[in-house]
């Protein structure tokens, strides 16, 4: 698979075995290694995926929470040390009074989620009993979580948290008194030239927005039927999930933020920074940063920092190999879309077989 061609071969086989649809992106600086989009933006119509095509990012939203709190942490409005339940007003809750920003920020402040994702908890099941049009400002997510018993005392463990990411963005609007949605679009998404970007609601009309739906499978294998995601989170973007972009403006996103086009040099190198071991398996060590997810991949010697998105309907990255100038995007609307390409290309940029 050193050609361009047996690339796109790999993904019209996923593509037609329905285990892929959405868009590829490889590049180097401003240099396309490698583009293209697959499947279907809209199943039910037969409309193809482009490169122009916006994707529900899930979780790859919290890279943008991330930035806008360091901001204000640039501005000297917040600190890493400033107390959550004392900012926002949470001080009869289950949090705990020692909880602060650089807990959020690193999954270390223990706070139990309303989705356990590491206890194998479902985010979609969330709404099986509560409408999820109920929820759509960030302070609707509160009653989920806030009197939830902690999994341990702050900075004392590392767990994967979103509700973490909702207190940020709740600090936010506290701090800045703009909707968080608002503050995202002017002091990120613009102020990084990511044009199309923005959070979509589920039930207004939107151009070039991917509709998210997983197949269902029979015993052999065969798909037999497709599920759409839209009962399965809130309609609209949050702080710890749901912004839309294009592959082409994620890859702006990380670029512009390397070059210190969004934070001061000190908390640029900062989001950039490991602070967490997270856990150590066999071959690979994972640290939390302030938003990325940062990797030492022991065979290869190689070391990556990504944000990964999964939903129902919804599966994401972005990767950065620093040391090889090397970024990778990948979007799918389906939530098994993304997984298997990237270990593919994973795979290709360690043993030198593309760039």
């Amino acid at each position: 698979m050193n050609s361009e061609n047996e690339r796109d071969q790999y993904f019209r086989r996923l593509e037609e075995h329905d285990r892929f649809s959405g868009v590829v992106l490889v590049t180097r600086g401003d240099s396309h290694l490698y583009s293209e989009a697959y499947g279907y933006a809209s199943r039910s119509w037969r409309i193809r995926n482009t490169l122009g095509t916006r994707f529900d990012t899930a979780s790859i939203t919290k890279l943008f929470t991330s930035i806008a709190t360091l901001q204000l942490i640039d501005q000297g409005l917040l600190e890493l040390k400033t107390g959550v339940t004392e900012l926002l007003g949470l001080s009869d809750t289950a949090i705990s009074a020692e909880v602060n920003i650089y807990h959020l920020l690193t999954h270390s402040s223990g706070i139990g989620d309303d989705a356990d994702e590491e206890a194998g908890e479902r985010y979609e099941d969330l709404w099986r009993n509560k409408p999820n049009y109920a929820v759509t400002t960030t302070a609707d997510f509160l009653p989920q979580f806030v009197y939830k018993p902690p999994n341990f005392p702050p900075g004392q463990g590392s767990r994967y948290c979103n509700c973490g990411y909702i207190l940020l963005g709740l600090a936010v609007e506290k701090i800045t008194g703009m909707p968080y949605r608002e503050y995202v679009k002017k002091n990120v998404f613009d102020r990084a030239g990511m044009d199309h970007s923005g959070f979509f609601s589920m039930d207004r009309v939107h151009d070039n927005v991917a509709e998210g739906s997983d197949p269902i499978r029979n015993d052999s294998g065969e798909v037999v039927d497709w599920k759409k995601n839209i009962y399965s989170y809130p309609p609209i973007g949050s702080p710890d999930g749901g912004a839309h972009v294009t592959a082409g403006d994620l890859d702006r996103f990380i670029r512009v933020v390397k070059a210190g086009g969004l934070l001061s040099p000190k908390m640029t190198d900062a989001f950039l920074t490991p602070q967490v071991v997270d856990r150590r398996m066999d071959g690979w060590t994972k640290m939390y940063g302030y938003g990325p997810w940062h990797h030492v991949d022991d065979s290869s010697k190689t070391v990556f920092y990504e944000k990964e998105g999964i939903n129902a309907g919804v599966s994401g990255l972005t990767r950065r190999y620093p040391d090889r100038d090397i970024s990778v995007v990948i979007l799918s609307n389906m939530e098994s879309g993304a997984w298997d390409p990237i270990r593919k290309i994973h795979g290709l940029i360690t043993s030198d077989a593309i760039g």
